[in-house]
């Protein structure tokens, strides 16, 4: 599919990956609108960065934990920009889900902002995609789609869920949409993170080192131009996946 003039919607995009994806896409030429939830500076300057590309950029504040919300940010998106060609499933959300638990709410809006909030932007955008014969969506997972991870196991099974979801999307809108995902590994550290934790991440992947945004980037513009990928995932993590086998094994 051509991205020149293709109109793309990433989610929570104003900073981080989903940042350098929306700008990807706008080298492309497509033009870009990004959500957020809470940074409006952040989106704000992305827009701008987005805007000096030459290409229309605008960003709508959205939180998928709402689903009411959702309906009208599409319909306000599309009176402005145009139909939506290609939807980027970015937005996560991450906190510890720790199991047996009392308080459910982690586990609820975690899967609302993974799974279901791309499950509803998918079905809200599907129509037009398959009217105008061309659309792409892109799902955003990481390792623990495979891996579980202790005391995140509302992100994990999220994950793993919105991966089969991608599957699922795939057989459901071909052949003129393409559903795919990218699994990502550790690219940008959180500000919570020290320099131990930074290093341990590190070593746990075959790179040895933590991985490029811009690769990520540049394998969800790959995955949103293809006509010939569908329902399969691009790992991008620097054999983080596979590092345990090097840790286990030794070198």
């Amino acid at each position: 599919m051509k991205l020149e003039g293709a109109c793309a919607l990433v989610t929570g995009a104003p900073k981080r990956v989903g940042r350098e994806i929306a700008l990807e896409l706008a080298r492309a030429g497509a033009n870009v609108a990004i959500t957020f939830r809470s940074s409006q500076a952040d989106a704000d300057h992305t827009v701008d960065e987005l805007r000096s590309l030459g290409v229309e950029a605008v960003a709508i504040q959205l939180d998928l934990r709402d689903r009411g919300s959702i309906a009208g940010a599409i319909r306000e998106l599309e009176a402005g920009m145009g139909p939506i060609d290609v939807l980027v499933n970015n937005a996560s959300y991450f906190e510890p889900t720790p199991f047996p638990t009392e308080d459910h709410g982690g586990w609820y809006a975690t899967f609302e902002v993974v799974l279901h909030g791309p499950y509803h932007l998918a079905n809200l955008l599907a129509p037009g995609m398959l009217d105008r014969g061309r659309g792409s969506i892109v799902n955003i997972v990481d390792l623990s789609a495979w891996h579980p991870w202790p005391d995140r196991g509302a992100h994990s099974v999220a994950k793993s869920a919105l991966l089969a979801l991608t599957r699922q999307l795939a057989v459901e809108l071909a052949p003129s949409v393409t559903v795919n995902a990218v699994a990502a590994g550790p690219t940008v550290p959180a500000q919570s993170f020290d320099e131990a934790q930074i290093e341990r991440l590190a070593r746990r992947t075959l790179a040895g080192r933590w991985g490029e945004v811009a690769d990520v980037a540049a394998a969800v513009r790959f995955l949103a131009g293809s006509t010939s990928v569908t329902g399969d995932c691009i790992t991008v993590d620097g054999g983080e996946r596979w590092g345990h086998v090097r840790e286990r094994f030794g070198d």
